[in-house]
Formats: C-alpha cells, sequence, structure tokens
C-alpha cells in the first residue's frame, strides 16, 4: 500500500511540474533557442532522447512558440550520424539505422535548425567524415559551435 501511494504521489509531483504551457515556460517569448548536445553510446538511449526532443519541438509549436532547435553530436554518439555502420557493434546496427531514420526525420521538422557533427572525435573512432549522413553537418570543433549557439542566445541543454 505504501508503495503505490509513494508512486502515485511521485507521479503527481511529475505531472504537474509538465502542466506548464511551453508560453509559460518561455516567458511570454514567442520564440525558444535550444542547442541539444548529444554524446550518447547507446543508440536505444539516443533514440528515446531525439523523440523526447521531437515532443519538445512538437509542443512548443501547439503553444504558439516557435522552436530554434539544433542537435550536436559528439563523442560515441559520433557513430550514429555514419551512413557507414562498420564501427557499429552488430547487435546495435537495427537500431542504429532507426536513429538514422529519426535524424532524417528531424531534419525536415519544422523549428529544427541543423544537426551538426564534431569532427574532433572520428578519427580516434575510425570513423570517416566522408561517411558522415547528408543531413548531418561537419562541424571542426563541437563545442565551439555550442558556445557560439550560446552567444546567439540558444540555450545549452544536455540530455
Amino acid at each position: 500500500m505504501r508503495t503505490r501511494t509513494l508512486a502515485a504521489t511521485i507521479a503527481a509531483l511529475t505531472l504537474a511540474g509538465c502542466a506548464t504551457s511551453a508560453t509559460e515556460t518561455a516567458g511570454g517569448s514567442k520564440e525558444m533557442k535550444l542547442a541539444f548536445d548529444f554524446t550518447d553510446a547507446n543508440p536505444v538511449v539516443l533514440l528515446n532522447k531525439l523523440n523526447n526532443v521531437d515532443v519538445t519541438r512538437k509542443q512548443l509549436i501547439e503553444s504558439g512558440v516557435t522552436p530554434r532547435i539544433v542537435m550536436t553530436f559528439r563523442g560515441n554518439a559520433s557513430f550514429f550520424t555514419q551512413t557507414n555502420l562498420a564501427a557499429v557493434k552488430e547487435a546495435e546496427r537495427a537500431d542504429a539505422l532507426k536513429v538514422a531514420a529519426k535524424l532524417r526525420e528531424m531534419k525536415k521538422a519544422p523549428g529544427v535548425q541543423g544537426l551538426e557533427q564534431c569532427n574532433l572525435p572520428l578519427a580516434d573512432r575510425k570513423l570517416n567524415p566522408a561517411d558522415l549522413m547528408q543531413e548531418v553537418k561537419l562541424v571542426p570543433n563541437g563545442w565551439i559551435a555550442l558556445g557560439a549557439y550560446q552567444q546567439q542566445g540558444y540555450a545549452y541543454i544536455a540530455p
């Protein structure tokens, strides 16, 4: 009984935090700039995070706020921006293809400004910049790119 009560309380508190409209959380602004920084080594986790970004994008639009979303990929997330999956563990390739499909979908979605891959981690992971998905832009240094976005008013988010 205590477990159910505790679970219900946690669920209510969690949902209460989500009850605020995007317009309210945007401070009345009609635009929200978000820069998401992905470094996930697990394609299932990465896909879930991409889906959450997509839900966020849709919620902003539904509430009248124009999203300006940039998604950056560094570290082990770099494996999942490639067209050549040879470096991806065989057991993860099907999920890596789902990530690629989601990236292609999101690149076309209203409010998504860009997808960017940091060049720095590619060599260490034996990834070829020529194998980068066409939807993803290669940038020399993802940290510098993220810093520049922050200077333009983008909020840095590391999901």
